[in-house]
C-alpha cells in the first residue's frame, strides 16, 4: 500500500480461511486474510477489496467476516457435492449471495463432483469473477491461495494443473493498480503444492506465462455450477443482466450423490464423528497415484520490449529500438513492395515493415518478448505482419483489431489466424468461426461494453485458440481510451508466452508510453466501477456468444438444458 513493492505473496503456516471471529477450525486458529483486508480498510483507508479464494475448500471464515459488508468481495470456489464435503455447510452453495448491504458481493461457485480441470477454473473466471471484479474495481486484491485444488493432491481430487495458477494470477494483476497479496491456504501433494506455488510466484516477478494447451469447454457440472451463480448475481450487477438461463433444478450429479449418500450411511452405519468434520477427513476416497507433466520452463528472453519508433520519438525507458542485425536484403524489399505497394515504393517507405520483420525474427529467437511499432499505415503493418508471422513464427496468429478498419476475410481461411474486431461498425453475415466482429453502439469509447466484450467473447475465445503470436492493432480513430487500451494489453500478454506486437498509427504518439509500459508489465491503471454496458450491445454480444459456443467451448454458460432457455429467450427478443 506504501508503493515499495508491487504484490507478494505470505507462505504462511496456519492457514487462516477456515477461523472464525471466537474459534478456530479446519486448521485455522487466525483468519490471515480477514484480518489483512480489515487492516488495509482501518490503515490505508482501503475503499473496495476483492479476496479471491481458489482453495478446494470453503473459506467459510472469509464469508461469515465479510457476508453483509459490500466494501469487500468475497469469491469462493470449492467442493461442495450437494452439502456431502467438508465443512458440510447449507451457506456454501451458490445462493448464498450475502446479507443485507452486503447481497451480491459472496460468490460460492460450488463444485459438485471431483475432477475439475483447467478449462473449468478459467470458464469461472472468464464468465463470473472478472466481469464482476471490473464492475467491482477494488483498491486491493487478497487470494486465498490453497493449491489442494490442484491436480494430485489428496483432498481436492481436482485435475487442473500448476501451470493454471500462472494464468489465474496474470488474469487478477491487471486489477486494483497490481496490488495483489496471494496467501497460502491449503494443499496436501507436496509436489503440486511447490510446482503451484512457483507458477503463482513466477507470475508476480512477471515471467511470462507458459502455454496454454488443449483448453476445451468446461464440464456438465462446471456449467451447472457456472449457470446458477449466475442467475443468482443477476439483480447486483449489471455485466449479468442478460444472463438468461435460470438456476439448474436438477443437477446432474446430485442424483448420483444422493445414491452413494445412502449406500455411505448404510455401510458406516451411523453419523460422522464430531472428530472427522475437520478439513483433514480425507473422505474416506481410495487414493491413486497421479502423473502429470512437469510445468514447463517460463522462457525469459533477455530484452523485454523494442520498439520501432521514428527517430525524431524518444525510446520509453526500458524499452529498446529495434537494431536488425542485417539490413533487409533486395529479395525482402522487393517482396514488400509486389505485396504491399504494387511493386513501387521508396526504400524509406519499406522500413516501417522492415523494421516489424526483425521484431518478429527476434520474437522466433526468444531475444525479446515482445515489441511496439508506430507506423505510416497500420493497415498495411497489419498484413506484413499477419504475412510474415504465418511464414516464420506461429501457425496459430491472433489478431486483435480495435476500431473500424476493413479485415481481409482471407487471413483466416486456413485457420491460422483467429480474428475479433471490436468496433462501431455493423459486422456482415459471419461464416467463419476465426473472424469475430463485436459491434458496440458508441464503439471502443464505451469502457463498459468494451471491457464485457474482452472478458467474456475476447478472452474465452483466445486461450481455447491457444496463439503462437498476439498481434494487438489500434485502428485509426478507434476512440479507445489510454487506461482500457492498457488493460487488454496487459490481459493478453498472458497468451503465447508473452509474444505480443503491438501496432499503432503515427497520428497516435501519444498512446505510445502507456501501450510500452503495458508491454513491459507495469500494472493498468484502473478503470474505476464499470457501469452498465448499453442493452443493445448486451444482447447482440450475448446473440453472438450463443451462436459461436457450438465452435468455441469456452464460451459456454450454461448446461444443456440452460442453453434451450437461452435461444428460446433470444428467439424471442
Amino acid at each position: 500500500m506504501t508503493g515499495k513493492v508491487r504484490n507478494g505473496m505470505a507462505l504462511v503456516r496456519p492457514p487462516g480461511h477456515h477461523s472464525q471471529r471466537s474459534a478456530a477450525n479446519g486448521f485455522c486458529v487466525f483468519n490471515n486474510v480477514a484480518i489483512a483486508a480489515h487492516y488495509a480498510k482501518k490503515h490505508y483507508n482501503v475503499k473496495r477489496v476483492l479476496i479471491v479464494d481458489w482453495d478446494v475448500h470453503h473459506g467459510q471464515g472469509v464469508q461469515f467476516a465479510f457476508e453483509d459488508d459490500p466494501s469487500v468481495l468475497y469469491f469462493s470456489w470449492h467442493r461442495y457435492e450437494h452439502q456431502g464435503f467438508w465443512p458440510n455447510l447449507r451457506e456454501s452453495d451458490y445462493d448464498s449471495v450475502g446479507k443485507e448491504k452486503g447481497a451480491g458481493f459472496n460468490i460460492n461457485v460450488p463444485w459438485n463432483k471431483v475432477g475439475m480441470e483447467n478449462s473449468d477454473y478459467l470458464s469461472v473466471f472468464f464468465h463470473v469473477l472478472l466481469p464482476i471484479a471490473y464492475e467491482f474495481s477494488p483498491d486491493l486484491v487478497f487470494v486465498c491461495a490453497g493449491f489442494d485444488s490442484a491436480i494430485g493432491d489428496p483432498e481436492g481430487h481436482m485435475c487442473a494443473t500448476p501451470d493454471i495458477f500462472a494464468h489465474l494470477t496474470h488474469l487478477l494483476k491487471s486489477l486494483a493498480g497490481g496490488k495483489l497479496c496471494a496467501v497460502l491456504e491449503g494443499g496436501y501433494n507436496l509436489t503440486s503444492l511447490a510446482q503451484s506455488v512457483c507458477q503463482t510466484v513466477q507470475t508476480l516477478l512477471g515471467d511470462p506465462a507458459p502455454q496454454t494447451s488443449e483448453l476445451n469447454g468446461p464440464c456438465e457440472s462446471a456449467l451447472e455450477s457456472i449457470q446458477c451463480v449466475r442467475s443468482a448475481h443477476k439483480p447486483y450487477w449489471a455485466c449479468l443482466k442478460h444472463a438468461v438461463a435460470p438456476p439448474v433444478s436438477e443437477p446432474s450429479t446430485k442424483r448420483c450423490k444422493l445414491v452413494e449418500k445412502e449406500e455411505g450411511v448404510q455401510a458406516e452405519g451411523g453419523q460422522e464423528e464430531e472428530g472427522q468434520e475437520e478439513e483433514g477427513d480425507g473422505q474416506k476416497e481410495e487414493e491413486e497415484e497421479v502423473v502429470w507433466m512437469k510445468p514447463p520452463s517460463r522462457l525469459a528472453p533477455p530484452v523485454h520490449t523494442e520498439v520501432a519508433l521514428p527517430a525524431d520519438l524518444e525510446v520509453p525507458d526500458r524499452c529498446d529500438r529495434v537494431r536488425s542485425s542485417l539490413a533487409p536484403t533486395l529479395e525482402i524489399l522487393q517482396r514488400l513492395r509486389d505485396n504491399f505497394f504494387e511493386g513501387s515504393a521508396e526504400e524509406e517507405a519499406l522500413m516501417p515493415l522492415c523494421s516489424i520483420i526483425a521484431l518478429f525474427e527476434k520474437m522466433t529467437k526468444q531475444e525479446i518478448r515482445n515489441g511496439l511499432a508506430l507506423v505510416p499505415d497500420v493497415s498495411v503493418a497489419m498484413l506484413c505482419a499477419v504475412q510474415h508471422a504465418g511464414m516464420s513464427l506461429t501457425n496459430r496468429l491472433l489478431l486483435v483489431y480495435l476500431g473500424d478498419g476493413e479485415i481481409p476475410t482471407y487471413i483466416t481461411e486456413d485457420g491460422k489466424a483467429l480474428v475479433v474486431q471490436i468496433s462501431s461498425k455493423e459486422p456482415e453475415e459471419q461464416k467463419s468461426k476465426y473472424q469475430v466482429s463485436v459491434c458496440l453502439k458508441k464503439g471502443c469509447s464505451d469502457v463498459p461494453g468494451l471491457m464485457q466484450a474482452v472478458l467474456c467473447l475476447l478472452l474465452p475465445l483466445a486461450y481455447e485458440y491457444d496463439p503462437g503470436l498476439v498481434l494487438l492493432v489500434q485502428g485509426p480513430g478507434s476512440g479507445v481510451g489510454k487506461a482500457a487500451w492498457a488493460q487488454i494489453t496487459s490481459l493478453l500478454q498472458g497468451l503465447a508466452q508473452g509474444h505480443t506486437l503491438a501496432l499503432l498509427q503515427e497520428g497516435e504518439k501519444e498512446a505510445v508510453g502507456a501501450t510500452a509500459a503495458s508491454l513491459l508489465g507495469d500494472p493498468a491503471p484502473s478503470l474505476g466501477p464499470l457501469g452498465a454496458p448499453l442493452p443493445e450491445d448486451m444482447e447482440a454480444m450475448e446473440r453472438l456468444r450463443q451462436r459461436l459456443q457450438t465452435h468455441w467451448g469456452l464460451l459456454q454458460t450454461a448446461a444443456a438444458k440452460g442453453k434451450e432457455v437461452e435461444e428460446k429467450g433470444q428467439n424471442q427478443d
